[in-house]
């Protein structure tokens, strides 16, 4: 498994931007599929991106034009860029780890709060 360290969030308001890292450790950085997910009050956790093996991003609909997910290999660190926070987009978020491409993500962050203030 891989350990993370996540790290941003916080509380702003509807239009605003904000940074979450996640930092891994024990393996490869640059061999692990990175990913994020978040889950609001009283709803399922729900997929937000993923930052495969080669540079390739998947994104939910929802926060599509909205959100950039990247990753500094050098860094062992995943980000998560969001602008124009949306009232919606409160929820905790989580970094999620998995080796390779396929099959579940083995390991995950703690979780850190986002809230937007409409």
């Amino acid at each position: 498994q891989v350990q993370l360290v996540q790290s941003g969030g916080g509380l702003v308001q509807a239009g605003d931007s904000l940074t979450l890292s996640c930092a891994a450790s024990g393996r490869t950085f640059s061999r692990i599929t990175m990913a994020w997910f978040r889950q609001a009050p009283a709803k399922e956790r729900e997929f937000v991106a993923v930052s495969r093996i080669g540079g390739t991003a998947s994104y939910a609909d929802s926060v599509k034009g909205r959100f950039t997910i990247s990753r500094d290999n050098a860094k062992n660190t995943a980000y998560l860029q969001m602008s124009s926070l949306k009232p919606e987009d409160t929820a905790v978020y989580y970094c999620a780890a998995k080796p390779g491409l396929l099959g579940q993500y083995d390991s995950w962050g703690p979780g850190t709060q986002v809230t937007v203030s409409s």
